[in-house]
Protein backbone atom coordinates (compact mmCIF):
# COMPACT_ATOMS: atom_id res chain seq x y z
CA UNK A 1 0.00 0.00 0.00
CA UNK A 2 1.21 3.41 -0.67
CA UNK A 3 1.33 6.40 1.40
CA UNK A 4 -0.62 9.12 1.08
CA UNK A 5 0.59 12.15 -0.37
CA UNK A 6 -0.20 16.31 -0.28
CA UNK A 7 -2.09 17.32 -2.59
CA UNK A 8 -2.94 20.87 -4.31
CA UNK A 9 -4.59 21.92 -1.68
CA UNK A 10 -1.51 21.21 1.14
CA UNK A 11 0.34 22.89 -1.69
CA UNK A 12 -1.73 26.04 -1.50
CA UNK A 13 -1.60 26.35 2.58
CA UNK A 14 2.10 26.39 1.82
CA UNK A 15 1.89 29.43 0.97
CA UNK A 16 1.28 30.38 4.13
CA UNK A 17 4.66 29.14 5.69
CA UNK A 18 7.59 31.42 6.68
CA UNK A 19 8.08 34.61 9.47
CA UNK A 20 5.81 37.20 8.88
CA UNK A 21 6.52 40.60 10.24
CA UNK A 22 3.88 43.48 9.82
CA UNK A 23 1.85 45.92 11.38
CA UNK A 24 -2.01 45.76 11.82
CA UNK A 25 -4.88 47.84 12.70
CA UNK A 26 -7.01 47.26 15.80
CA UNK A 27 -10.79 48.33 15.40
CA UNK A 28 -12.64 49.35 18.50
CA UNK A 29 -14.34 46.29 20.10
CA UNK A 30 -15.23 44.99 23.31
CA UNK A 31 -11.70 43.67 23.62
CA UNK A 32 -9.77 46.82 22.53
CA UNK A 33 -12.63 49.47 23.16
CA UNK A 34 -9.89 52.40 21.93
CA UNK A 35 -8.38 50.04 18.82
CA UNK A 36 -5.04 51.35 17.61
CA UNK A 37 -2.01 49.68 16.01
CA UNK A 38 0.02 46.90 16.70
CA UNK A 39 3.23 45.08 15.08
CA UNK A 40 2.93 40.99 14.54
CA UNK A 41 4.97 38.48 13.81
CA UNK A 42 3.91 35.01 12.65
CA UNK A 43 6.18 31.63 12.32
CA UNK A 44 4.75 29.32 10.40
CA UNK A 45 6.20 25.85 8.81
CA UNK A 46 5.06 23.10 6.94
CA UNK A 47 5.01 20.00 8.81
CA UNK A 48 3.78 16.32 9.30
CA UNK A 49 4.84 15.50 5.90
CA UNK A 50 3.44 18.29 4.04
CA UNK A 51 -0.35 17.80 5.48
CA UNK A 52 0.17 20.63 8.11
CA UNK A 53 1.15 24.23 8.45
CA UNK A 54 1.51 24.97 11.96
CA UNK A 55 1.83 28.49 12.88
CA UNK A 56 2.53 30.86 15.80
CA UNK A 57 1.75 34.15 16.54
CA UNK A 58 2.63 37.09 18.45
CA UNK A 59 1.01 40.51 18.67
CA UNK A 60 3.09 43.20 20.61
CA UNK A 61 1.97 46.93 21.69
CA UNK A 62 4.29 49.25 23.70
CA UNK A 63 6.82 46.82 23.67
CA UNK A 64 4.94 44.08 25.32
CA UNK A 65 3.03 41.10 23.84
CA UNK A 66 -0.25 42.03 24.07
CA UNK A 67 -1.66 38.45 22.53
CA UNK A 68 -0.81 34.94 21.54
CA UNK A 69 -2.39 32.37 19.28
CA UNK A 70 -1.03 28.82 17.67
CA UNK A 71 -2.43 27.70 14.62
CA UNK A 72 -2.56 23.96 12.97
CA UNK A 73 -3.74 24.42 8.82
CA UNK A 74 -5.00 21.15 7.46
CA UNK A 75 -7.10 19.77 4.34
CA UNK A 76 -9.89 17.89 5.03
CA UNK A 77 -9.75 14.46 3.59
CA UNK A 78 -13.54 14.71 2.14
CA UNK A 79 -14.01 17.86 0.92
CA UNK A 80 -10.58 19.30 0.62
CA UNK A 81 -12.23 22.68 2.43
CA UNK A 82 -9.45 24.00 4.74
CA UNK A 83 -9.34 24.09 8.47
CA UNK A 84 -7.45 26.34 10.84
CA UNK A 85 -7.33 24.88 14.44
CA UNK A 86 -6.73 27.76 16.54
CA UNK A 87 -5.39 28.30 20.55
CA UNK A 88 -4.38 31.54 22.16
CA UNK A 89 -3.75 33.09 24.93
CA UNK A 90 -7.78 34.13 25.58
CA UNK A 91 -8.27 30.54 27.16
CA UNK A 92 -11.34 29.93 25.26
CA UNK A 93 -9.88 26.10 24.61
CA UNK A 94 -9.65 25.62 20.27
CA UNK A 95 -11.13 26.99 17.60
CA UNK A 96 -12.44 25.73 14.52
CA UNK A 97 -12.46 28.08 11.52
CA UNK A 98 -13.38 26.20 8.08
CA UNK A 99 -13.14 27.30 4.55
CA UNK A 100 -11.40 27.88 0.90
CA UNK A 101 -10.20 29.59 -1.19
CA UNK A 102 -11.29 31.62 -3.74
CA UNK A 103 -7.90 33.30 -6.20
CA UNK A 104 -5.48 33.75 -3.94
CA UNK A 105 -7.29 34.78 -1.38
CA UNK A 106 -8.46 32.29 1.77
CA UNK A 107 -11.43 32.72 4.02
CA UNK A 108 -12.24 30.94 7.12
CA UNK A 109 -14.91 30.82 9.27
CA UNK A 110 -15.67 29.73 12.87
CA UNK A 111 -19.03 30.10 15.15
CA UNK A 112 -18.46 29.75 19.74
CA UNK A 113 -20.36 31.02 22.48
CA UNK A 114 -19.36 34.88 21.89
CA UNK A 115 -20.54 34.80 17.97
CA UNK A 116 -19.10 34.12 14.53
CA UNK A 117 -15.83 35.35 13.35
CA UNK A 118 -14.36 35.40 9.90
CA UNK A 119 -10.64 35.32 9.06
CA UNK A 120 -9.84 36.32 5.33
CA UNK A 121 -5.62 35.70 3.87
CA UNK A 122 -4.97 37.32 1.05
CA UNK A 123 -1.38 36.06 -0.46
CA UNK A 124 -1.86 37.56 -4.09
CA UNK A 125 1.28 39.69 -3.82
CA UNK A 126 4.71 38.13 -3.88
CA UNK A 127 6.31 38.22 -0.69
CA UNK A 128 3.19 40.02 0.94
CA UNK A 129 0.21 38.34 3.37
CA UNK A 130 -2.38 40.76 3.83
CA UNK A 131 -5.04 39.51 7.03
CA UNK A 132 -8.68 40.65 8.02
CA UNK A 133 -10.61 39.70 10.58
CA UNK A 134 -14.23 40.29 11.40
CA UNK A 135 -17.08 39.29 13.90
CA UNK A 136 -20.72 39.37 13.67
CA UNK A 137 -23.12 38.45 16.30
CA UNK A 138 -25.46 36.52 13.96
CA UNK A 139 -23.61 35.60 11.32
CA UNK A 140 -24.55 38.46 8.53
CA UNK A 141 -23.38 41.68 9.77
CA UNK A 142 -19.91 41.72 10.34
CA UNK A 143 -17.78 44.27 11.86
CA UNK A 144 -13.65 44.46 11.28
CA UNK A 145 -11.66 43.38 14.38
CA UNK A 146 -8.61 43.61 12.80
CA UNK A 147 -6.38 44.03 9.31
CA UNK A 148 -2.69 43.37 8.88
CA UNK A 149 -0.31 43.84 6.18
CA UNK A 150 2.86 41.53 6.53
CA UNK A 151 5.82 40.71 4.55
CA UNK A 152 7.96 37.60 4.36
CA UNK A 153 11.16 37.54 6.12
CA UNK A 154 12.05 34.54 5.34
Amino acid sequence: MEMPKPGIAHERLARLAGTWHGEEKMFPSPWDPEGGTAQATTHARVGLGGFAVITDYEQQRGGRVTFSGHGVWTVDAEDRSCALHWFDCMGMGSEVFRGDWTGDVLTVRSRNAMGHARLTYDVSREKSLRVRMETSGDGKAWQPMFEGAYTRRS
